[in-house]
């Protein structure tokens, strides 16, 4: 059994180098902003197969995590092939005509539809603190937010803290789990895939937009979230990162695991408690200010010129 006993309570910017020599205040931004790009990534892998690069030290064990890698391999090929066919460049449509800011906004309407649900698994963890965290971001989001087109949470100090079923699972015994490849879907895991099934059924998210959208509806939003998700991935670089890959295969396996890993431990929410998204682009912004008035170096002293006066004149 995965679930033992539950307790009484019941994830853009790529900054290019300006100059050889960074300014420390630069370091510790990117640092930070690269856990946002890693959600991105994960976007990609959660709607399409694509991968990043899988270092030596991890495939060992995520191979031996992966009892079904025929099976596996064989969904992977067909993902691929419908992102080559379909995914992808509905994604290049949707970059192209939707100018970065409407594509930001539904990014977090999108986001913000899944903190209902992050509030349930929290409270299903044990985590309250968490959990009204996530519950008082959905409500000011979705009011002075618009629905969640500007994450104001964010500047008042309430970052992100997703949590979904699956890791509530792991957290209540399930931690290990094979690895599984789903049509579409993507990498995953045995756990993860009954986490996916539960958050179908019993996302208050999904269960309103099921009573008040048609079926058509319904699949609209279901499409545009999944392009959604595949064009973030490709902004960040995943589609990069899959050609520098010998194994895409592998390398996604690597990816996906090692970032769940780290989801399940909260490895990647816990820091931001304490720093909002706004204070990271302070940050960034103050090192980039202070990089950009630093004083330019003086320019060497010429020689003075002597006039015929200066001369010694000889009797």
């Amino acid at each position: 059994m995965w679930v033992k006993t539950l307790p009484p309570l019941v994830a853009r910017g790529a900054l290019w180098h300006r100059q050889r020599q960074m300014s420390d205040g630069i370091a510790i931004a990117l640092r930070k902003r690269k856990v946002l790009n890693m959600r991105a990534i994960l976007a990609l892998l959660l709607a399409v197969p694509l991968g990043a690069c899988a270092t030596t030290s991890g495939a060992g064990s995520a191979a031996d995590n992966d009892p079904y890698e025929g099976f596996n391999r064989s969904v992977w090929g067909f993902n691929r092939a419908v992102d080559k066919v379909v995914l992808k460049p509905a994604a290049t449509v949707y970059r192209t005509v939707t100018p970065v800011p409407a594509r930001r906004g539904l990014g977090r309407v999108f986001a913000n539809l899944a903190e209902p649900f992050s509030f349930i698994n929290n409270l299903l963890q044990g985590r309250p603190d968490r959990a009204f965290n996530a519950l008082g971001r959905f409500v000011i989001n979705t009011t002075i937010g618009v629905g969640g087109l500007a994450d104001h949470a964010s500047d008042l100090g309430l970052p992100p803290t997703p949590e979904d079923f699956g890791q509530t699972l792991a957290v209540h015994g399930g931690r290990k789990s094979p690895y599984l490849v789903l049509p579409i879907l993507g990498p995953s895991t045995v756990r993860d895939a009954v986490g996916s099934a539960v958050r179908f059924a019993a996302d208050p998210a999904q269960i309103a937009i099921d009573r008040e959208l048609t079926r058509t509806q319904n699949a609209g939003v279901t499409a545009a979230r999944v392009i959604d998700g595949r064009a973030q991935a490709s902004e960040s670089g995943a589609d990069a990162f899959l050609k520098t890959s010998a194994d895409p295969y592998a390398a996604a396996r690597s990816a996906y695991l090692q970032r769940r890993a780290a989801e399940i431990a909260n490895e990647d929410t816990e820091p931001r408690l304490d720093s909002t998204p706004t204070d990271e682009d302070g940050l960034l912004g103050k090192a980039l200010k202070e990089d950009s008035i630093a004083p330019a170096p003086e320019e060497p002293s010429k020689p003075p010129v002597k006039t015929p006066e200066d001369s010694p004149r000889s009797d």
